[in-house]
């Protein structure tokens, strides 16, 4: 297939790779020259703004969107939404807030204009794995879209989950989970760092993948955290937060459903920016490890 996708940070970047693999054409356009310079190396058709990538594509076009979710994500579309025609898709793979996403739904319909939500998750390591995707939209619409959807997931890696709203809803559920079992293991790490025992943390990680009921890719990770720093010396315990475990968060206060874990590893984050903590430590370079975020380095 023939695509445009617009902003190309690290995932962007790397799903545009991905596709090109499979041999889809991916015409591509940033605010920033250079990565597109770079994808256009690698075989992607480059474009030098909106109006021109939109040119670039036959009817009816498919544009995937890949910015930072809030007003840049919704400005995006706008400006992209005001330049197609009836018929075109375009597919907001960021972690807009599903609210969002069901309001900008609303305002596309009436220019005949179809609009899909594809929560990604996957973080840098989607290029070579795949990313799992979490889509909400017309049946219709996402079974136009499937082949792209088989390219950028692994085997069983995407689901048509509902109407619009529903791909970012069930995306910021799982992020709110992610918030959850991050503040589990790294409570753990840190009681075991607190003892009297002078253990080697990227072992115990790499033990507890074989056959635990613990084992998960999340220990994968922490085992090469750790590996790299065994008391994580130079990360500063500050770990940030994107919004989702704050909407999940409100999601249950405004449907009476209680989810202390959740509230509580939100809490958490926020106390890491007011004092020491080893846990946040763990949190911060295990968010390094999966999604590329970045770290505050310790002062010495």
């Amino acid at each position: 297939m023939k695509i445009g996708l617009v902003g190309l940070g690290k995932m962007g970047s790397n799903m545009v790779l991905r596709l090109l693999k499979d041999k889809h054409e991916i015409v591509v356009y940033d605010r920033s020259p250079d990565p597109v310079k770079n994808l256009e190396k690698q075989g992607a058709i480059g474009a030098g703004s909106v109006q021109d990538l939109i040119k670039k594509l036959p009817s009816p076009r498919i544009i995937w969107v890949m910015v930072p979710s809030g007003e840049a994500t919704t400005q995006t579309i706008r400006d992209i939404a005001s330049q197609l025609s009836p018929g075109d898709i375009v597919i907001d793979g960021g972690n807009s807030y599903y609210k969002n996403t069901v309001m900008m739904a609303k305002e596309l319909t009436p220019k005949g204009i179809h609009f899909i939500d594809s929560g990604t998750s996957g973080g840098i390591w989607g290029l070579a794995k795949g990313y799992c995707l979490m889509i909400g939209g017309e049946k219709e619409t996402f079974e136009k879209c499937e082949p792209i959807f088989k390219t950028l997931a692994p085997k069983d890696g995407y689901l048509h989950v509902g109407p619009n709203g529903a791909g970012h809803f069930v995306k910021m559920i799982h992020n709110g989970i992610e918030y959850g079992m991050l503040q589990a293991y790294a409570e753990g790490f840190e009681i075991m760092n607190a003892s009297s025992y002078d253990l080697d943390f990227a072992k115990i990680s790499h033990l507890w993948n074989q056959g635990s009921v613990v084992r998960s890719w999340i220990l994968e990770l922490a085992e090469d955290a750790f590996g790299k720093s065994p008391k994580l010396k130079e990360v500063a315990p500050y770990v940030d937060d994107s919004g989702e475990g704050r909407w999940t968060v409100a999601e249950a206060l405004e449907r009476n459903v209680s989810a202390p874990v959740l509230t509580l590893s939100l809490l958490e984050r926020l106390r890491s920016r007011e004092k020491e903590s080893f846990s946040a430590k763990v949190v911060a370079a295990l968010r390094n490890e999966f999604g590329g975020h970045a770290i505050k380095k310790e002062t010495v």
